[in-house]
């Protein structure tokens, strides 16, 4: 997420309340996860097994938890909590705004673009031409959808991360202020969710077709010309390489890579990346052909058993 105009490093640290190291006019263009961090940006860590991570990635900012040495041409806000303190920076430029009416004024909607009744369509949103929205769709604010996108019923776009920290009186979350982008002739089945980013895109490729009751993770990105069926659930974080096949009930862990021109066969729980151009089975997942062998070979298992005996 980029800022509407550059601050420095002490209107950050003002902003928080919070020491910091560095040149007080040190840059700062934005805020983002660890995945998605580009050079003026913010990152957050607040746990020592994350600490080099955070200041060796492509950040210049880190709001971290202890005075630690600051690398070379960074800069660093020092927070009791750095989770608290992100949340301050997303509700500071990306608060909440509360709409009151079905389509928001502020919406861009393309020519030949069709919304049935009882949809919501929320600020800043901007829909291309000759979609088609059906009823009771929910697009919340931000959201980017392209040219001839078909969206069926009970459809929701743009909702929070399901991204929390566990505190002594319960868990606290961390508020999402990304967007939903959606690309060309991409169709969403009915009752799809949609996960934003926290600070980046949940992004929906090209010419992609979901199935009916899918969900998407936040910032997961899918690429062109997939195809999900019915009940698959992605986690956050994950990417999805162009022309990938998933078949029903597919679940993934968070954070993976499925490579391109891969097919995960139903019913899988994808619990580690896997290369492209094969076909998947089973949980843990392996590939279907092996899978399937050793299915078979465990049928097998009495006979062995009673030729033993």
């Amino acid at each position: 997420m980029k800022f509407p105009k550059v601050h420095s490093l002490q209107e950050i640290a003002n902003l928080l309340q919070c020491e910091f190291i560095g040149d007080q006019n040190f840059p700062v263009l934005g805020m983002n996860e660890i995945h998605v961090v580009e050079p003026g940006d913010i990152v957050f860590v607040d746990h020592p097994k994350y600490y080099d991570k955070a200041l060796q990635s492509a950040a210049t900012i880190v709001l971290i938890n202890k005075k630690v040495e600051c690398p070379e041409g960074k800069a660093l806000l020092i927070s009791d909590d750095p989770f608290r303190d992100f949340n301050t920076l997303t509700k500071h430029f990306k608060p909440f705004q509360f709409a009151n009416v079905a389509v928001s004024a502020s919406a861009v909607i393309g020519e030949g673009t069709v919304i049935q009744p009882n949809s919501f369509i929320g600020n800043h949103v901007q829909i291309g031409k000759n979609c088609l929205i059906h009823s009771n769709v929910s697009i919340y604010d931000h959201t980017i959808i392209g040219d001839n996108v078909i969206i069926h019923a009970g459809t929701i776009l743009g909702a929070d991360a399901f991204y929390y920290k566990k505190r002594a009186e319960g868990f606290d979350q961390l508020i999402s202020g990304g967007r939903v982008v959606i690309e060309n002739n991409v169709g969403i089945g009915a009752l799809c969710t949609i996960d934003k980013g926290v600070t980046g895109d949940t992004k929906i490729g090209e010419g992609t077709k979901i199935d009916n009751q899918v969900h998407v993770g936040h910032d997961s990105v899918i690429g062109k010309k997939c195809l999900i069926a019915s009940q698959t659930g992605i986690a956050g974080c994950v990417i999805i390489e162009d022309e990938v096949t998933i078949w029903g009930q597919v679940g993934t862990t968070s954070g993976i890579t499925i490579g391109a021109k891969a097919v995960i066969m139903g019913q899988t729980g994808v619990t580690k990346s896997v290369e492209g151009g094969k076909s998947y089975f089973g949980t843990p997942i392996e590939e279907s052909r092996e899978k399937l062998k050793q299915l078979a070979n465990i049928k097998k298992i009495p006979e062995i058993l009673n030729k033993l005996k």
